[in-house]
């Protein structure tokens, strides 16, 4: 959890031990999980309801600790913003979660910076569609 703690310093938040077990469990997953996933997998930790992991996920989330993204199932998914990149296939079905090591937007990344005047810190892209194996036990 020390790592959890220097996170919440630099973002000039109070060190809670909820804080940081909701950034430990994200680290430890090292995958974007809804809040109903993080309060299933703290309760047995340190118990806490609902409203403090939606209340906790959206206090990092506006202090640029998080990154949340709404997916095609209409859930919000909650992972560690990494100031950086990374692109992912979703399989619908499964949920597996496969990275993509290229990156083909860095002309796309220069040219807004251009046109718009921002210093581009990260992006994210997301596929969502089915796995081969999901495919293949489904007929699909």
């Amino acid at each position: 959890m020390e790592m959890s703690q220097s996170i919440l310093k630099n973002a000039d938040l109070k060190s809670t031990k909820k804080r940081c077990l909701l950034l430990s469990i994200l680290q430890t997953e090292d995958r974007a999980m809804t809040a109903e996933e993080l309060l299933e997998k703290a309760t047995p930790i340190l118990p806490m309801n609902a409203s403090t992991v939606y209340r906790t996920l959206n206090t990092l989330t506006e202090k640029g600790v998080l990154s949340k993204s709404l997916r095609k199932d209409g859930k919000s998914y909650f992972s560690l913003e990494k100031h950086d990149h990374h692109h992912r296939l979703v399989c619908t079905v499964c949920r597996k979660v496969i990275p993509v090591d290229s990156c083909p937007l860095k002309e796309l990344e220069e040219d807004l910076e251009a046109k718009t005047g921002f210093r581009i810190t990260g992006h994210t892209l997301e596929f969502s569609g089915i796995c081969p194996e999901c495919r293949k036990s489904n007929g699909l």
